[in-house]
């Protein structure tokens, strides 16, 4: 542990609030599931959550950052807080809403810890990540990120207690038109999975860029939140006819614990996040999303007695392993950039600077 000798207590607030964040977000689904299981539709939980967090954080914004605010919104910085607003959090929703509907929670859980491996790639395409492949610190990055993703693999499948069962099997030709229906309802839900997980990535990075244009990320999440409510709702009445809360019973009760939790709770945290993107680089925050299924995990095992077999922990070693690389990788990456900088560099954004001293 000798490269965080020097680390900043800055440094150390934004690690330790990146993970604590990752196991908000694993208590945050488990009160999904409750709601989901009480009959509340997925997008009325998001119209609801997404309008009382932005309410929540609106007075954060309007204090501390209202001199921040443009004075001229230019049109491309309305387009990317559209695209957020829409991608992030309405299409990614209906498009993950549809994979688990076709797929298993196995495969569900699975695939979002896909997210840093897409998110390196877009953002060192877009140069929002520092990638030369002659450098053996960005061959060490790409390293740390597959050994991550690989652990979080493993803690994904092997945690869940429910095999996938086999079709039941009907006789003759329709066995077997039953089985390729089943099939091309797997693919398709994977699909759907995959697309939804590109999404999140290409709005991870988006929220970079727009925190160039636009460095305030209390207003941002004011404003994308709100519109991602809005959006919801007209996908929610295209696709069922209504706003409508479903099946479930005593529906104000359910509304406050919405409000309560996903508005602020989840709210406050989303902010957080979306401020370390813009301090730290979409890369390196995305590497910690994958420690919410390792939280997930552990709390079964506390609540439910669900047990952590060796394929599970090992993937958890894979992960911390993983994370580490990274880390040192962008630590020894930085120090080298900001050795050979100018005088005229010291003045650059703070997410160049180095993240480990």
């Amino acid at each position: 542990m000798m490269m965080l000798s020097g680390v900043s207590l800055g440094d150390v607030l934004t690690i330790c609030g990146l993970f604590a964040v990752q196991c908000i977000f694993g208590l945050y689904m488990m009160f999904l599931n409750r709601l989901l299981a009480a009959g509340v539709p997925s997008l009325f939980i998001i119209v609801v959550a997404c309008a009382a967090s932005s309410v929540v954080v609106l007075p954060f914004a309007v204090a501390i950052e209202r001199k921040k605010w443009p004075k001229r919104w230019s049109p491309v910085l309305v387009i990317q807080l559209v695209l957020i607003s829409l991608g992030g959090v309405s299409i990614y929703q209906v498009f993950m809403m549809l994979g688990v509907e076709r797929t298993s929670p196995a495969i569900a859980s699975a695939m979002p810890n896909l997210g840093p491996g897409f998110i390196f790639v877009i953002a060192a395409s877009l140069r929002f990540e520092r990638f030369e492949w002659k450098c053996r610190y960005t061959r060490a990055k790409i390293l740390g990120t597959l050994v991550c993703l690989s652990g979080a693999m493993c803690v994904s499948f092997l945690k869940s207690p429910d095999p996938v069962t086999a079709p039941k099997s009907v006789p003759g030709d329709d066995e077997a038109l039953s089985n390729i229906k089943i099939d091309r309802e797997w693919i398709l839900g994977c699909l759907y999975l995959l697309s939804g997980v590109t999404v999140f990535a290409c709005n991870t990075v988006l929220q970079a860029a727009t925190l160039k244009r636009f460095p305030a990320p209390l207003s941002i999440c004011v404003i994308t939140a709100m519109m991602g409510s809005i959006f919801s709702a007209m996908i929610q009445v295209i696709m069922e006819g209504k706003l409508s809360s479903g099946t479930a019973e005593n529906v104000p009760r359910i509304v406050g614990e919405i409000v309560l939790v996903g508005g602020g709770v989840i709210g406050l945290c989303t902010t957080f996040q979306v401020s370390s993107i813009g301090r730290k680089g979409p890369v390196l925050v995305s590497m910690f999303s994958p420690f919410q299924t390792v939280f997930s995990a552990f709390i079964s095992f506390i609540l439910f007695r669900q047990w952590i077999g060796t394929g599970c922990l090992v993937g958890i070693v894979l992960m911390f392993a993983g994370l580490y690389v990274v880390l040192w990788a962008k630590n020894r990456e930085d120090k080298m950039s900001a050795e050979l900088a100018t005088p005229s560099d010291e003045t650059e954004s703070d997410v160049e600077r180095p993240f480990l001293q």
